[in-house]
């Protein structure tokens, strides 16, 4: 069974290289929530929203929570990405609470993110 078109998350969606996520974090905007801060910037040019998600090994030394929590943040992202309307915001979601949360309050914060940015963008 296969996903609904617009909840998805492909390659071209995903933040990666070390020249554009430095620039997300030099020249972008900067917000926290109860579980996550997050920086973003708009107007990249891509036409498309891409996202980065990080959790430190500072917090969690085992890979297995810190995969467990990305999986969280990008699913919570891919479910709710159309809260999200301008295109060519570039995020960095980064988890910075000590304890594992479940997926409920994190759904709800990246739901307020989303929120604030869509806000500030128009």
């Amino acid at each position: 069974m296969s996903a609904p078109q617009g909840h998805t998350l492909p390659k071209e969606e995903r933040l990666c290289g070390k020249t554009t996520v430095s620039a997300l974090i030099s020249d972008g905007k900067w917000g926290t929530t109860p579980h996550l801060r997050f920086c973003w910037a708009a107007g990249r040019g891509t036409g498309r929203n891409r996202l980065m998600v990080s959790v430190p090994k500072k917090f969690f030394k085992r890979a297995v929570r810190r995969n467990l929590l990305k999986r969280r943040l990008r699913e919570a992202y891919r479910l709710q990405k159309e809260l999200l309307t301008a295109s060519g915001v570039d995020l960095m979601i980064a988890y910075s609470h000590p304890e594992i949360t479940d997926f409920q309050t994190l759904y709800a914060e990246v739901t307020e993110i989303l929120g604030r940015i869509d806000e500030k963008c128009r």
